[in-house]
């Protein structure tokens, strides 16, 4: 053998069997779990037809391949392809670019059937040991959405959770092509308008918007809504310039205006001392322009003095 040169490597006889073994194996092990299936099948189909009661079983019906869902998938991106190229032609969303840039209103929620629960998710503090219970379903009309539920205070006694007691309901983030988050663009918007029917409880109303940095993730944007109760609906007019910033249930000490044109979720918060039952039906949740209202924010945006002794 020259100076530097490998020996060349002899591969053993097991290691060319270890696949066939291995398939072999599997094979048995198949057979194996389908016999005694059927075994327990047969004997469970015989004790029940003795007994006189038998339940009907139905078999499992099969996974779906991986091909199936290949192309489900393959369409799904396809349609996706297709809104947003049309969103590129034509306009945003859609529409026609000279008619977006007229527009004075556009409604993103208004649920007219049962399709709507798709676009909302419900949670609560059962998710961390609480007691609080939150739904999501329609109305009698089935026109309308209704979160209700019940609030419970209780607090975990785990020795870590020190308050207790919400519930939520969030609108799920828009996906555009290839699974990529589409964000609201209200730029030319001002003001937020929905149309609720209350149980006289406070609400808290939260803006998401899709922030350019990790540790951002968590701010949202704040204001509350005052239901009035009884039968009648309430129509809710909320500046944007209205929303504070907050962070982990933290009020900001620098505060901004609210990013209108990258909103991403908006969501209902309950969260007070007052146990018991409680509902919130929503017809639609819309924006429009107010050419009246010229309120960039309404809090104070000046920064501390940096030539300040501390």
């Amino acid at each position: 053998m020259l100076f530097g040169s490998c020996p060349s490597k002899v591969v053993p006889r097991s290691a060319w069997l270890r696949p066939l073994r291995y398939a072999s194996f599997i094979a048995r092990s198949i057979a194996t779990s389908t016999a005694s299936s059927s075994s327990s099948s047969s004997s469970s189909s015989s004790s029940s037809s003795s007994s006189g009661a038998g339940n009907v079983g139905f078999p499992l019906s099969p996974p779906r391949s991986t091909w199936e869902r290949g192309m489900c998938g393959v369409r799904q991106q396809l349609g996706a392809l297709k809104e947003h190229l049309r969103g590129k032609v034509l306009g945003p969303d859609g529409v026609p670019l000279g008619t977006y840039m007229c527009q004075q209103s556009h409604v993103p929620w208004a649920c007219r059937g049962p399709e709507c629960l798709e676009d909302w998710l419900v949670s609560s503090d059962a998710e961390m040991g609480g007691r609080s219970r939150s739904f999501l379903s329609l109305s009698k009309n089935n026109k309308t959405l209704l979160f209700h539920g019940e609030l419970d205070n209780y607090i975990p006694r785990d020795g870590k959770t020190k308050y207790s007691g919400y519930c939520t309901l969030r609108s799920k983030p828009r996906k555009g092509f290839m699974n990529k988050k589409k964000a609201f663009d209200w730029g030319d918007m001002n003001v937020l308008f929905l149309r609720v029917r209350g149980d006289g409880r406070p609400y808290m109303i939260n803006i998401s918007v899709d922030n350019y940095y990790t540790h951002m993730q968590n701010d949202l944007y704040h204001y509350f809504l005052f239901t009035r109760g009884g039968p009648t609906w309430q129509d809710v007019k909320i500046p944007f310039s209205k929303f504070f910033l907050a962070s982990r249930g933290r009020i900001n000490d620098v505060q901004h205006p609210i990013w209108t044109d990258r909103v991403g979720t908006l969501g209902f918060t309950l969260g007070e001392q007052a146990d018991g039952p409680f509902q919130l039906e929503i017809d639609f949740i819309g924006v429009y322009k107010d050419p009246a209202h010229s309120e960039e924010f309404a809090y104070e945006t000046y920064k501390r003095n940096p030539n300040a002794k501390r």
